[in-house]
């Protein structure tokens, strides 16, 4: 586990697709740093570059310029197969898709990483996280027998066990409903308080962005504000000045 208190940083991260006039620039020369044991939201527009963002600071999509680091680690100077190894080492993910293996119990579907690592769990940890998200009477279900908060949690649970530096969430909430949506963000935020986990979460919905400690705001692939300790009144005011802006 990594000294530094910054638990992920980019410098000069620029993202294009397509070429020609068709060219888009989904990163445009990105700075920004995530300190260890906080929760930060990442919101903007449509096609502003916030999923971008996320997908080349987890190591899931590599960037045409620029530098990344999970704690003193380099992602962008790691071969594939490093980095499918430190993907699954070090981080953890949370998608709005549950990514659950239907065929495995909610127990076997958290244990995953381990298994495919040819590891053991560390015991009290797992029973920490599986008491913290309230599903020990769901471990012996397989994922059609949950109901998507349940499988949301089993998603969470997986991405947390793993002691992972950084948990990535993309639209966490996007296919649940409000109540789910509610539990599933206070137990990201005790996975940040309790557990001393780092998330960075991607998200449109204001409500959820006040679950965090801070929110950054990107528009045209350049982050251009923040707010710390946010508010869902915060968020949605400031989220009305870009559309105004831009119309």
């Amino acid at each position: 586990m990594t000294q530094t208190t910054t638990a992920v940083r980019a410098t000069g991260l620029t993202k294009r697709y397509g070429s020609g006039d068709s060219r888009v620039v989904a990163l445009a020369g990105v700075d920004v740093a995530f300190p260890c044991g906080e929760f930060t939201a990442i919101m903007g527009p449509s096609g502003s570059g916030k999923s971008t963002l996320m997908h080349c600071l987890a190591g899931l999509d590599r960037a045409d310029e620029g530098k990344v680091w999970l704690g003193d680690t380099e992602l962008t100077a790691l071969r594939d197969d490093a980095l499918t190894d430190l993907r699954r080492d070090r981080v953890g993910f949370v998608f709005q898709a549950f990514n659950l293996l239907p065929t495995l119990t909610a127990l076997e579907n958290i244990t995953l990483p381990f298994d495919l690592a040819g590891r053991k769990p560390d015991q009290a940890l797992l029973d920490k996280v599986i008491t913290t998200l309230n599903l020990r009477d769901r471990l012996g279900h397989r994922p059609s027998q949950l109901s998507g908060g349940q499988q949301q949690r089993v998603a969470c649970a997986r991405a947390l066990v793993t002691r992972p530096e950084v948990v990535f969430a993309d639209e966490p909430t996007g296919a649940l409903d409000s109540a789910a949506s509610a539990e599933l963000l206070r137990f990201l935020r005790r996975g940040v308080d309790d557990l001393g986990r780092t998330v960075v979460m991607v998200t449109h919905e204001p409500s959820a962005a006040a679950y965090a400690d801070r929110v950054l705001f990107l528009k045209d692939g350049h982050i251009v504000d923040e707010i710390c300790t946010p508010t869902a009144d915060a968020v949605l005011e400031r989220m009305k000045s870009f559309e105004k802006a831009a119309a």
